[in-house]
């Protein structure tokens, strides 16, 4: 259990014995309110049916039975709040020796039962990833790692699209052009060579009959279900899956598996699904293709037709989806899907579907908006897209003549290496930073601000720790921690204690922009108290040490939680 915890189970059982007494049996909550306010709080509106009293007569009732104790600093009543202060002098001790004693685990949940597959990236896999969707991989990253510090079990996993007349028409490419017909790629890596190759082909295909009879020929043998077929083009998406996953990687994105939609032609799980919602209730037909009316599951308009074959019988994305799912089920006790804000249709229409397969669960779905640069911020290669490797090279760029300018000592390895560490992580916390359903901007005044809600800031808060933690070496972590009674220290103690509750909430409640605000505030209580407070060479230097290490461990874990670089020296 947390610091905070502690104290909250201490007051919340004494609590329980006075409503007892006051005739109520039942359960109730504490709240964590600003800090400004009170520690914890509860609410007497919950009471107030049950004991036919006004909320502000019940905590009268409540404050008048309770008096400070070890865990209870302070408590008082207002307009129906019953406000508790903790006894600092006990709280800074718990919070600081647990970071001390946990480490990289500090804040870590016990593990829980049941595992989570959460999917996430998915990126159609016919060329790089571009900006627009590069909130996917880091919200569902982010959101791994949180829930992995709350204790689950998470399995992460990138379903592959590789069905469809593009990565055809790439595979016939790729047999049938060479290096020569294709126009030189802008970097090289397999995802931006590949391209080459699909717009020539592309073209072939629009002048060319027998190119377009080729292709479509090689369509239908795939989705009839040939092997040689369905295996050559497994190949050419493996190809460009290896640019993917480089992109992926230089923003510390990692997935556990990878699934094949042509997993589900080949297994006959597709054609499985589509006889099962053939027999159902709902089935119509139109023109030979099959389809859906969902008009009483809440779908309505052109969209109430959910179509899962075509006229000529072969399935369609949404079939295989379907099975992609079932096997999901048997697979995990829960799922989390990380899907564009224009998936949200599509996603009623699968879990209705589900619905009529018999399901009793659907996929929880967190939708996101998606990623826009400002107007002329940023040039693109091609005048049409912006990639997510070129907004990571300019952001690395710009951080490198960041960190030209602020340490001219380092050596040239020395700064690219700082440099990279924070243009990345610019990048990464810039864009959790906003709720995932919100619209976000991208500017580089904002993700490369040293003195604001940024990255850089909060990775120069760890660094300073570790520095004044190289300047003194070893000192006495058993140093008496209640002369910690400063107004900045206290601060400090408390933002520090929030750590472990603010993971559990950014992970069970699926709002992982609370790691980064969180992040900002412990760095800007750490550069307040270091401002404030003489820590080395000062009377009280070994129990300030204890609370820089203890805040060291919180900042970094924190960074880490993120995906984001821990430096020691910036």
């Amino acid at each position: 259990m947390d610091a905070l915890g502690h104290f909250e189970s201490s007051i919340k059982e004494r609590l329980s014995k006075e409503l007892t007494s006051l005739g109520f049996t039942g359960d109730f909550t504490l709240e964590r309110p600003d800090h400004e306010m009170a520690d914890l709080a509860l609410p007497c509106f919950q009471f107030a049916k049950s004991l036919r009293k006004a909320p502000q007569v019940i905590a009268k009732e409540l404050c008048a039975s309770l008096s400070p104790d070890e865990h209870i600093g302070k408590v008082w009543e207002d307009r129906g709040y019953l406000n508790f202060r903790v006894n600092e002098s006990l709280l800074g001790p718990l919070v600081i020796h647990e970071a001390l004693d946990h480490r990289e685990n500090f804040g870590r949940g016990v593990p829980r039962p049941g595992r989570i597959l959460l999917e996430h990236t998915s990126v159609n896999p016919t060329g790089p990833i571009h900006v627009g969707r590069a909130r996917n991989p880091l919200i569902g990253d982010t959101l791994a790692r949180c829930l992995r510090m709350c204790g689950h079990q998470v399995i992460t996993e990138y379903y592959v699209n590789d069905v469809g007349k593009q990565v055809v028409l790439l595979t016939w490419a790729l047999a049938h052009l060479t290096e020569k017909d294709v126009p030189p790629a802008d970097r090289e890596k397999t995802d931006y060579k590949l391209v080459g190759y699909y717009q020539v082909a592309n073209k072939l295909m629009e002048s060319s009959t027998e190119v377009a009879a080729e292709i479509s020929q090689m369509t239908q043998r795939f989705e009839a279900g040939d092997p040689d077929t369905i295996m050559n083009v497994r190949r050419t998406v493996d190809m460009m899956l290896d640019g993917i996953r480089e992109s992926l990687s230089s923003i510390n994105v990692t997935l556990d598996h990878y699934t094949f939609e042509s997993q589900y032609i080949l297994d006959g799980s597709a054609r499985d699904v589509v006889e099962r919602l053939k027999a159902s209730d709902y089935a119509m037909v139109e023109d030979g293709a099959d389809y859906l009316n969902l008009e009483e599951f809440g779908v309505h308009g052109r969209d109430t037709r959910f179509f899962f074959t075509r006229k000529d019988g072969t399935t369609l994305y949404t079939t295989r989806d379907l099975a992609y799912h079932l096997d999901k089920f048997r697979r995990a006790e829960q799922l989390l899907n990380i899907l564009g804000e224009d998936q949200k249709l599509g996603q009623k229409q699968l879990a209705s579907a589900l619905q009529i397969l018999g399901s009793e669960r659907i996929p929880e779905c967190i939708y996101y908006s998606f990623v826009s640069l400002p107007e002329g911020r940023m040039s693109t290669r091609k005048g049409l897209v912006v990639y997510l490797d070129d907004l990571l090279d300019e952001a690395v760029e710009r951080a490198y003549n960041e960190v030209c300018t602020r340490r001219p000592d380092l050596d040239d390895d020395k700064k690219r290496q700082i440099a990279k560490d924070i243009g990345v992580s610019a990048v990464r916390y810039n864009m959790i930073r906003v709720q995932a359903e919100k619209q976000l901007i991208f500017k580089w005044e904002e993700a490369l601000n040293f003195e604001g809600n940024s990255a850089p800031f909060v990775q120069y808060a760890h660094a300073r720790c570790c520095s004044i933690l190289r300047k003194i070496g070893e000192y006495n972590k058993q140093a008496d921690l209640s002369v910690l009674s400063d107004p900045f220290e206290r601060r400090l103690i408390w933002t520090l204690a929030q750590f472990p509750e603010v993971v559990m909430q950014a992970g069970e409640k699926r709002r992982i922009n609370m790691l980064p605000i969180y992040g900002h505030e412990l760095a800007s209580a750490l550069n307040q108290f270091y401002g404030a407070v003489q820590v080395l060479r000062s009377e009280h230097q070994d129990a300030r040490l204890c609370l820089v290490e203890a805040t060291r461990w919180a900042l970094h874990n924190a960074l880490i939680t993120m995906g984001i670089a821990a430096p020691e020296e910036m």
